[in-house]
């Protein structure tokens, strides 16, 4: 099993969940956060005038998968997140040593 963390624009969130919802891939925990990756500040205009921003508002989809269906989540992440620009997000896969669901303390594989 393997644990994927997307973060990514707010504004990929809906398109990145329906593509994972097409993909079968329903639980999710989604978080908002903000950061930023290599870029520094950026100039924001605002009726007060410019000024700098240097953490960005982003969106964090956590879910864990079976390690076979890693290249399909990640794929549906991508297809969706992806616009060619700075700030598009990051995702990081991690191994998962075990999983219960506390409803029914099912385990691992069955927990999913």
């Amino acid at each position: 099993m393997k644990k994927i963390e997307a973060i990514i624009r707010e504004e990929s969130f809906e398109n990145v969940k329906a593509a994972l919802e097409e993909e079968s891939y329903f639980g999710m925990t989604v978080s908002e956060v903000i950061g930023r990756g290599r870029q520094k500040a950026i100039p924001v205009q605002r009726r007060a005038g410019e000024y700098w921003v240097d953490l960005m508002p982003k969106v964090k989809i956590e879910l864990v998968v079976l390690d076979e269906d890693v290249p399909a989540a990640v794929d549906a992440i991508v297809r969706k997140a992806r616009t060619g620009e700075v700030g598009d997000g990051k995702i990081f896969i991690l191994p998962v040593e075990g999983v219960v669901r506390i409803r029914t303390g099912d385990q691992d594989d069955n927990a999913i």
